[in-house]
């Protein structure tokens, strides 16, 4: 996901990205925790997807204020 595709979307959609981001990196780190995780660098990727989604929706608040 990149900050450009990431812009074309309203700030709704937006808090919508981020709250689903949240549930997976949630349910994600539970499975590392019990050991089911296979692929630990996913947890890494969506992170930083929810940074970009976060730091997307602050610019256009910012910008609507």
């Amino acid at each position: 996901m990149k900050a450009q595709e990431l812009r074309q979307h309203t700030v709704d959609e937006l808090r919508k990205m981020a709250q689903d981001l949240r549930d997976r990196l949630f349910r994600l780190r539970l499975k590392h925790k019990i050991g089911q995780l296979d692929d630990r660098m996913e947890i890494r990727r969506l992170r930083r997807d929810l940074a970009r989604v976060l730091t997307v929706l602050h610019e256009k608040q910012r910008g609507a204020s």
